[in-house]
């Protein structure tokens, strides 16, 4: 008579250890999905900081900042997007927000910074590097030292800066082109014309340094192009440069030649070039 009771006993208790052992099972699984999402999310959040267009990104981080406001990378996100998309005075309050939450580093503050200087905020800028333990070493917060120090007209300060950033970087170009014009707007054209060509040597391809380059030489009267990599239309603009250097230079003559040899070199139709051509044949 006991059997009947003992095999609904079994059952009971194989039910119960089946029922646990489902949950187990459905919270396993649950927890593997939810580490999948966070990889997933983690891999979207990387899209939207380097390809997606800067305010789709702005609209992600907003909208996954109301699930999760208190996630500090997904601030960090919002406030990247914000600098990508030049919404500069949003991007200094989501860098401010950033800052002053649990698990803020000293990286932060430095992209603070450089969110105040893209504000054109150069004196809050500067208390918040000052605020960065010396310590803290990294490229990004001496190009930002060099930049305040540049503002400030403490030359002495950002070469010193400039010098440090440049050895803190295996990519120097951008820097050095900074340092060149830093030099530049001093009047110190011979070496505004030595840091450009450093530049180029780095980064044959920043035409920025090339016309700063053209502009260095310009301003000590030297009208020859310098000998650098450059493309057929880039030597057509690099022409026109010299020559509009040379007109604001009181060399009119040399300038009108320079401009005939900038539309003779473009591949295209060099409207400018030929405005200012004849602008002078008529004054």
């Amino acid at each position: 008579m006991r059997h009947p009771i003992l095999i609904a006993t079994l059952l009971a208790g194989g039910l119960t250890v089946s029922a646990c052992a489902e949950k187990k099972t459905d919270a396993a699984v649950e927890r593997a999905f939810q580490d999948i999402n966070v990889i997933d999310e983690s891999d979207l959040s990387d899209v939207m900081l380097t390809v997606a267009d800067p305010n789709e990104a702005i609209d992600y981080f907003t909208r996954t900042l109301k699930q999760y406001p208190d996630r500090i990378d997904l601030r960090r996100g919002l406030a990247r997007s914000l600098v990508r998309a030049k919404r500069n005075t949003e991007a200094v309050a989501a860098w401010t927000r950033v800052t002053q939450m649990e698990g803020a580093t000293e990286d932060d503050k430095v992209d603070l910074a450089d969110a105040l200087i893209r504000a054109g905020e150069w004196d809050r800028a500067k208390t918040v590097l000052d605020s960065v333990p010396p310590t803290h070493e990294t490229f990004k917060r001496y190009r930002l030292e060099a930049m305040v120090a540049d503002a400030k007209k403490d030359w002495k300060r950002a070469d010193s800066f400039y010098e440090i950033a440049v050895g803190l970087t295996t990519r120097p170009a951008g820097v050095l082109n900074n340092w060149g014009y830093s030099k530049l707007t001093r009047g110190d054209y011979a070496a505004a014309e030595r840091l450009f060509g450093d530049a180029i040597r780095q980064d044959p391809t920043l035409f920025t340094a090339k016309n700063n380059l053209v502009l260095a030489r310009g301003a000590q009267r030297n009208y020859s192009l310098p000998v650098i990599p450059m493309e057929q239309t880039e030597r057509a603009q690099l022409l026109y440069t010299l020559a509009l250097t040379a007109v604001k230079q009181g060399d009119t003559r040399i300038a009108k030649g320079l401009l005939q040899e900038a539309i003779d070199t473009h591949p295209q139709h060099f409207e400018e070039a030929v405005r200012s051509l004849r602008a002078l044949e008529t004054s």
